[in-house]
């Protein structure tokens, strides 16, 4: 089983499942359900949409922490599957959305030309994935750049808004 896999969840729209916080808490669940061992939860945050845009509701997002048997490509077919789920329709890029799921990263593993790429090619330009990050893994070190999960928020542009549920 792989430990130190990270996934990225967020949600703008409300789904069947009801607003943001119970999709995303669904979506917690429905992963658990897959066989996908849950180690830690961040707490929720709030967040404006990046890249901003004014017609977009703000995000709610976290990251668990996972371990799985799964290889990356079937843990994302899970993901898109779980997404789909939720009544997400892949549009334009950058959509309001009720459900994303991310691998951040999967373990130390480094995927340049595979989908998914790893880690992920833009988690350390977020704030909605590095805060939760460190919430459940301060120690946490990112796999290319050997930067720290402090390192890297104290390196983030200061427009990102973002707010602790």
């Amino acid at each position: 089983m792989t430990e130190g896999i990270f996934i990225g969840l967020g949600a703008n729209l409300p789904s069947d499942a009801g607003s943001p916080v119970a999709t995303l808490e669904k979506a917690v669940t429905d992963i658990a359900s897959a066989g996908i061992t849950i180690r830690r939860r961040s707490p929720w945050f709030e967040t404006a949409p990046v890249p901003r845009a004014a017609d977009q509701p703000w995000y709610v997002n976290g990251v668990i922490a996972v371990a799985s048997d799964l290889g990356p490509q079937d843990l994302l077919a899970l993901l898109q599957r779980l997404e789909a789920g939720a009544g997400r329709v892949r549009s334009v890029a950058n959509a309001a959305r009720p459900l994303d799921l991310d691998i951040i990263a999967y373990g130390d593993r480094v995927e340049t030309a595979a989908d998914p790429l790893l880690p992920h090619p833009r988690m350390a330009m977020r704030a909605f994935v590095l805060l939760p990050l460190q919430a459940i893994a301060p120690r946490w070190r990112h796999p290319v750049s050997g930067r720290s999960v402090a390192d890297l928020i104290a390196a983030l542009p200061p427009d990102q808004e973002i707010r602790l549920l």
